[in-house]
């Protein structure tokens, strides 16, 4: 892929989302650099969805500044822009019909439309999701459903889409929500390898739980009430104390292996 982007990916400044009396994000400060893994963290309603909407062109924020791949919302033209940042989210995999088949939502990535109708595709396309559906472990199911997978089969596949226009910065809302045991595992593990790989695009993972942190992610945000309680390379984050501070609970974290656990304190 040999990217050349040198630039921060993500530039946040003093920026506020406002919902009628509710402030969703306040005076957030966030800077993301192409070789940079970021996940993600806090309690339900604590921005982290509403972050990922401005990262990802989805939102425009009330006040302070968005910078993305070069560009600042609001002076830039957003279909422009949106194709060059790869998203997984629910939302995405609720705009999937059933009925597509698994190759077709890949490959139409590149037209920014969900399954074929009347693009046409390049052998380059068509190989290079191949390729990728091949790299996640959901190309004997080309030719399947959508609406047939596991909810497993359903994450790769739309994290394949995602890769497919080798974009420049990749967003994941929650992929290990709703997973099985190991479902979760081989997912993390494929997100490990992409984490590692020099090539691979910048990438941003929202999580609720530190346990489904790859081992390969180098950077940690935590959210509370929209605020940042702190941002980080993550030892220095994701610690007893400040994991603690963002959920409101006294916890005890571990790493091992390159894998984080959190559990109530004695």
């Amino acid at each position: 892929m040999g990217r050349v982007w040198t630039e921060p990916v993500v530039e946040i400044r003093g920026v506020d989302v406002v919902r009628g009396q509710a402030h969703l994000l306040r005076g957030v400060d966030w800077t993301v650099r192409p070789e940079e893994r970021w996940v993600l963290l806090g309690p339900n309603g604590a921005g982290k969805t509403t972050l990922l909407q401005l990262v990802g062109a989805q939102l425009h924020p009330t006040r302070g500044e968005v910078g993305i791949l070069g560009e600042i919302l609001g002076a830039v033209d957003v279909f422009e822009l949106r194709p060059r940042i790869g998203l997984t989210s629910a939302a995405l995999a609720q705009r999937i019909n059933p009925s597509e088949r698994v190759g077709d939502i890949v490959v139409s990535a590149g037209y920014a439309v969900v399954g074929r109708w009347r693009e046409r595709y390049d052998v380059a396309d068509l190989t290079r999701a191949a390729v990728l559906m091949q790299q996640w472990g959901v190309a004997r199911m080309a030719h399947r459903p959508f609406g047939t997978l596991s909810e497993g089969e359903r994450k790769r596949t739309q994290i394949a889409r995602a890769l497919m226009t080798d974009p420049e910065l990749l967003l994941l809302d929650e992929p290990g929500a709703g997973l099985d045991l190991g479902g979760r595992e081989d997912l993390v593990a494929r997100l490990s390898a992409l984490a590692e790989d020099p090539n691979a695009p910048a990438q941003v993972l929202v999580t609720h739980h530190v346990e489904e942190i790859p081992p390969g992610y180098t950077h940690a945000l935590l959210l509370r009430g929209g605020e940042v309680v702190s941002a980080g390379p993550v030892d220095e984050v994701l610690t007893a104390p400040l994991l603690s501070d963002a959920f409101g609970l006294s916890l005890d974290v571990k790493r091992e292996g390159g894998r984080f656990s959190a559990r109530r304190a004695a």
